[in-house]
């Protein structure tokens, strides 16, 4: 047997011409499909410019595409407040930020570049939240026009510099996808203000609803006026700051269950401007 073996191998090494001994040809690989190419990310809707090319501002979405409602939360910090930082000043507030995360309301923190170098880890922990998206808030939250409740102001030739040291700022605290969208120190601008951001390529972002958290001690007159004001579509403004608002926490714990019970729906501003028509 064990010589039959040995003679059928001999015979196979060869090439005798042996169909039993030639191996079956090996069957054709279908082809491997070509590898997609990944999706180019979205980019964030923002709105056309204004008349002349100017800045366009954003206050309120749509009132007629169901109840949604964008809250968004400045994280203020001025350039000139480090030392009230140093001295234990705190313009954070983590428990804030934990209770959205707890009620999973999404939300736009339009952050100011000196805050984002202050609590780098918070900033960019907010920035790589999925539920959170980063606005701009500038990088001084110094104003953009003169008497702005009493805030220093940019010169008018800072003001596009400032906006952009604001997004590296974000970029060098790890905040991956800081959105195009600006929102004026104070809220205060004006046409030279809108021309002059006009190359920055950001839609301004204001409010309609205004909260009164700032400097508010009694959390039930905030949550009252928001309740009040709160239409479809409506952007709220707060704030996100433990110093100058300190009630805003507890604000929301009563805000949100109250409009959900409405049926309202909580959006990031970037929802709002796209139903309402917003470019990608």
């Amino acid at each position: 047997m064990i010589i039959r073996v040995r003679q059928a191998a001999a015979a196979c090494a060869l090439g005798a011409a042996l169909t039993a001994c030639t191996a079956a040809p090996e069957a054709p690989r279908a082809a491997r499909p070509a590898p997609s190419a990944p999706a180019a990310p979205s980019r964030p809707p923002t709105l056309a410019p204004g008349p002349a090319g100017l800045t366009p501002v954003f206050k309120n979405g749509p009132r007629t595409h169901g109840k949604t409602v964008a809250l968004t939360f400045d994280a203020d910090m001025t350039a000139d407040q480090g030392p009230r930082a140093a001295a234990g000043e705190r313009f954070d507030n983590p428990r804030l930020i934990a209770a959205l995360r707890t009620l999973k309301v999404p939300a736009t923190v339009f952050m100011t570049g000196r805050w984002a170098e202050e609590y780098p880890t918070q900033a960019r922990s907010i920035g790589r939240d999925p539920l959170f998206e980063v606005a701009n808030h500038s990088y001084s939250h110094y104003a953009f026009t003169g008497d702005c409740y009493g805030l220093p102001t940019v010169s008018q030739d800072r003001m596009r510099a400032d906006v952009e040291h604001a997004y590296a700022a974000f970029r060098k605290a790890g905040v991956p996808d800081a959105r195009p969208y600006f929102r004026f120190p104070g809220g205060c601008y004006d046409r030279e203000a809108l021309k002059t951001l006009t190359p920055a390529g950001v839609t301004a972002v204001q409010w309609d609803v205004v909260s009164g958290d700032a400097f508010a001690t009694d959390a039930d007159a905030v949550a009252r006026q928001v309740l009040d004001g709160v239409q479809p579509g409506s952007v709220v403004v707060m704030h996100c700051t433990r110093s100058a608002a300190p009630t805003t926490e507890r604000a929301v714990r009563k805000i949100v269950p109250e409009l959900r019970a409405r049926g309202y729906r909580f959006v990031k501003v970037s929802e709002l401007i796209g139903a309402g028509g917003g470019r990608h």
